[in-house]
């Protein structure tokens, strides 16, 4: 639809594809620009920053090389180079990184900690039905939100526990990552919009039951810092 009513005025329709590299066609959707970013998946070993803009016509790809060229916007060979590595592997990192995201998302919908699980391959999620009719799969990045008596005290001191989980704003390698969202948007903005403190989590290649029994050990300091506060709370106003 968005394509549609602007291809009729004459504009440019501009996705970026990152999340949907392989499960979502940008040009059978009318999509004319597709951006990716290469730093990603595509490099897949958190080492190169990169990024690849993809048209679907001639015409397009006139204006678009002209606009490089005028700019003088090159890629270095050695992080092409990269990217052509991590494109060998592309497949099956994909579909390994998917299917334990997926795992994990499921089993943390169980925990009583977790008030929602933002992935949009299970039906709770906000937009599962736009997942279902446009996409053939998904990637390893998604979002948490946290029981309303969880603060962001609690959750960061889950997070600062997590041994197999780094810290760290960019996703799509090798290994996983948890970032509250206080690091990419402002609390005030963001936390509040679905009831509770938010955890993005990006899923690696470790082994997802690993991955499964950091997150119990991380929930476990989540629980007990929010009594440690409560307790406190309690002695301070008797």
């Amino acid at each position: 639809m968005i394509s549609k009513v602007a291809h009729e005025v004459g504009a440019k329709v501009f996705m970026d594809n990152t999340w949907g590299i392989r499960t979502f066609q940008p040009f059978r959707h009318g999509v004319d620009v597709s951006i990716q970013s290469l730093t990603k998946y595509v490099g897949g070993h958190s080492d190169i920053l990169l990024g690849a803009i993809t048209v679907a016509s001639e015409e397009d790809w006139a204006w678009l090389r002209h606009g490089v060229l005028d700019l003088g916007q090159y890629a270095s060979p050695d992080d092409c180079w990269l990217a052509l590595r991590g494109a060998r592997t592309l497949a099956v990192r994909l579909d390994r990184q998917g299917e334990s995201a997926l795992t994990i998302a499921r089993w943390l919908a169980d925990q009583p900690e977790i008030q929602r699980v933002l992935h949009p391959a299970l039906p709770s999620c906000p937009g599962h039905e736009f997942w279902m009719r446009d996409y053939s799969g998904s990637c390893g990045l998604f979002g948490v939100v946290f029981a309303p008596q969880y603060d962001y005290q609690a959750v960061a001191a889950m997070v600062d526990a997590l041994r197999l989980f780094g810290i760290g704003a960019s996703w799509g390698g090798y290994e996983s990552l948890a970032l509250p969202s206080s690091f990419t948007i402002s609390r005030t903005e963001g936390s509040g919009n679905f009831g509770g403190e938010m955890l993005r989590f990006q899923i690696g290649l470790e082994h997802t039951e690993d991955l499964i029994t950091d997150l119990k050990a991380g929930l476990g300091v989540l629980r007990s810092h929010s009594s440690t506060i409560r307790d406190a709370s309690i002695l301070a106003n008797p």
